[in-house]
């Protein structure tokens, strides 16, 4: 049977001094994105809009930290506490989505005492948008020939020439096609609720989404942790359990709230 063979450079463009890698180039996407979706829900809802480049401050530091130290702690801390100056290393590579989300969490509580906008109003705006800089960032994975996929004998199943002869579920396409499609529903419901006294119903459905997608994916991949564990299950499916149980509590709050203040 045939497959395509996946052996494109890592490297857009190699100037010498610099290289540009594609993975880099869709992070730098996903930031872009998300400043460009932020821009148009603040001009929609009348709100200052030169607020947003100090979020992307926050935004940038919180995501790349916590992203940084959820891989070198959570998938490979032996190594890492072995050699803590490795995880300042990240230009080797390493980041991990769950650590990343943590990030987001923290850096917004950070960036919302200086403002008059609840958290969970800025989470609701921040949500969807980063579903999509996720779809994004997984296409980067794709170009990178990482966070492979388990072998398969689909005719889809992708060789990744870069890392063996093996034909392999493109489970970065896979993601990517999810949080996409996660994206583009939350957005209906953002269109249809903006208005509306109901906070953290997006951020809730958003975080039960993307992890109930990386739960479910996680069969289709190769183990990230550099350890084993007696459950039948993965690092990275045992880390979105509690996110997929908060986003769902977070909705049940958000809806229960919200009938309550139009019964008032």
């Amino acid at each position: 049977m045939e497959h395509l063979i996946w052996n494109i450079d890592p490297i857009f463009i190699d100037f010498g001094f610099l290289k540009i890698r594609w993975y880099g180039l869709m992070f730098a996407s996903a930031f872009i994105f998300s400043y460009s979706m932020m821009q148009w829900m603040y001009n929609k809802e009348g709100k200052n809009v030169e607020d947003l480049d100090r979020m992307l401050w926050y935004l940038a530091i919180g995501i790349v930290v916590g992203a940084r130290l959820g891989h070198t702690l959570l998938y490979d801390p032996a190594y890492y506490l072995s050699h803590p100056l490795k995880i300042l290393a990240i230009w080797e590579g390493g980041l991990a989505s769950h650590g990343g989300t943590l990030g987001i969490f923290i850096a917004m509580y950070l960036y919302q005492r200086g403002t008059q906008d609840s958290y969970l109003w800025l989470l609701d705006r921040l949500a969807f948008p980063c579903a999509m800089s996720g779809a994004l960032i997984r296409i980067g994975n794709f170009f990178n020939s990482e966070i492979l996929g388990t072998v398969t004998d689909q005719p889809w199943g992708i060789v990744f020439a870069r890392v063996d002869d093996l034909p392999r579920h493109p489970v970065q396409l896979y993601e990517a096609i999810g949080y996409a499609m996660i994206f583009f529903a939350l957005l209906a419901v953002y269109k249809k609720t903006y208005d509306k006294p109901i906070q953290g119903l997006i951020f809730g459905l958003d975080i039960a989404l993307i992890f109930l997608v990386r739960f479910f994916l996680e069969f289709f991949k190769t183990e990230q942790a550099m350890y084993s564990n007696s459950l039948p299950f993965t690092t990275g499916q045992l880390l979105s359990v509690p996110f997929i149980v908060g986003g769902i509590v977070c909705v049940y709050w958000s809806l229960k709230n919200y009938r309550a203040k139009i019964a008032a």
